[in-house]
Formats: C-alpha cells, structure tokens, sequence
C-alpha cells in the first residue's frame, strides 16, 4: 500500500493505493505555517482514523502547487516511514507526451490527472480540475496533452464578489432551487453555481470546435461535486483521479 499526496494552495488531499484501488481520499488545509511534525502527527491521525498502520505502507509519492510545503512534507514522511518520498516533477518517469511551449511549467498536479484520465479514460480526454483555481487540460487523439485553460476557481470568484461589494452577504456554496433568483442570497447562488456550470459548458464546447471532434470529460477537486451536476453536458465526476494519477507515475518509476 502506499499514500498518495496532492499538495494544493487550499488542500492538501490524501490517499492510500491498494493495487489501483485507493482506500480513502481526504483534505487537510494547507498550511505553510505548519512544521513538519505537526503533519506528522496529522498524518499519524488519520491513518488511525482508517486503522492503518505504519508499517503497511510501503512508499509515498507527492505531486504539488506549492513549492514552500515540498520539503517540509517530504520530510514529515520520511519520519513516519523512514523513507524518502517521490515528487512528481524532472526526472519521475510520467509517460505523458506534453506539447507545450515549455513544458517545465506544466503543473504536477495537471500532469498526473492527464496520465490518470489516459489510463482509465483514454484518449481524447478532457479534464476539469476544480480548486482554487479551476483548471481545464486537453489530451487529444494522439495521446498529447496539447494545453488547457486556468480561470479563477469558484470560492476566489465568490470571495472576490463579497470583498470587493458593500452589500452582498457572505453565502453558502449551493444551488438555488431555480436559475431566476428572487432574492439576493438565490441570485448570487444562481450567479455562482449556474454561472460556473455555464462556464464549463461552454469552454467545453469550444474546445471541441478547436479540436474538431468531441471527447469524453471527466472532474475532480473539491468543488467539482457542487458544479457538475448542474452542467448541460456530459461530465464524469470522478473524485479519486489525482490519487489514481499519483499511484500509477509511482508504479512506473518504482518495482512494486
């Protein structure tokens, strides 16, 4: 078994990879603030939460946005498990073909939702990752990641509308019962939910008319359960694909 980590700006989400199964899938906050026992002992906890022990797991590997936290974490679990852990970046084997004009700059965490959309999923495939930013990457028929699109995730867009308005309250992330608001509060979850679903829906679109043929769509991050369901088209909601990611690039760069 081994744990999988994604370290995002808002979450830090956790896994552990049985074969291809993952066992859980958690978020902790991010916290730069935290030294690395206190993740130490966060992680001690939530494997006794799920009554693992330390001694099950046989490896770790970490994908990350946030590169302060790297050695921090690295080395909470080199504590925990006396073993240095895999980060997703130069030199780990992904088997992704990226297209791009520099493709050093590709996020970890967009890399292995690509592998893992390929190998469950196949090519083409889109992605929608939903966090603090929303991230929408683009594998075509050829199994190339050929570019995407990063736009404000749907709490910035929330919080931004309530900082920067005298008068709007702060409100829950949920949808109205109907797209036509008739009150403050059901007007900005309409603007909010409805807005995001609308939005995907129609970057989904176009980039289908860029591509010239449609491909399968499938969403992850924590909010990406609040919005897909009020999308138009077709997306498969899958909310384990970066953990699945994370243990597939592992097998590939270790003997399991």
């Amino acid at each position: 078994m081994i744990l999988a980590i994604d370290i995002g700006n808002t979450n830090i989400v956790l896994g552990c990879i049985d074969g291809e199964k993952v066992n859980f899938v958690e978020r902790v906050s991010t916290n730069l603030s935290k030294t690395e026992l206190e993740y130490v002992v966060e992680f001690r906890t939530l494997f006794e939460l799920y009554d693992i022990g330390m001694e099950d797991i046989s490896g770790s590997i970490i994908s990350s946005v946030v590169p302060p936290l790297n050695n921090i974490v690295k080395a909470a679990l080199e504590k925990l498990f006396r073993r240095t852990p895999l980060l997703v970046g130069p030199g780990l084997k992904t088997g992704l073909n990226i297209l791009m004009d520099n493709p050093g700059q590709l996020g970890s965490d967009l890399v292995v939702n690509a592998v893992a959309g390929l190998q469950y999923y196949g090519a083409p495939i889109i992605m929608i990752d939903m966090g603090t930013a929303t991230t929408i990457s683009v594998v075509d028929k050829k199994k190339n990641y050929i570019g995407g699109m990063i736009l404000p995730g749907v709490k910035v867009s929330l919080d931004s509308l309530v900082n920067r308005t005298s008068q709007l309250p702060r409100i829950s992330l949920e949808a109205p019962k109907k797209v036509i608001g008739r009150n403050t509060i059901d007007c900005m979850k309409s603007g909010i939910v409805m807005g995001q679903a609308a939005c995907l829906d129609g970057m989904i679109e176009r980039i289908y008319d860029e591509l010239g043929y449609e491909a399968p769509v499938v969403a992850t991050g924590g909010l990406s359960g609040s919005i897909v369901p009020h999308c138009k088209r077709k997306i498969i909601y899958d909310n384990e694909l970066t953990l699945k990611g994370l243990g597939i690039i592992y097998r590939k760069n270790v003997e399991v």
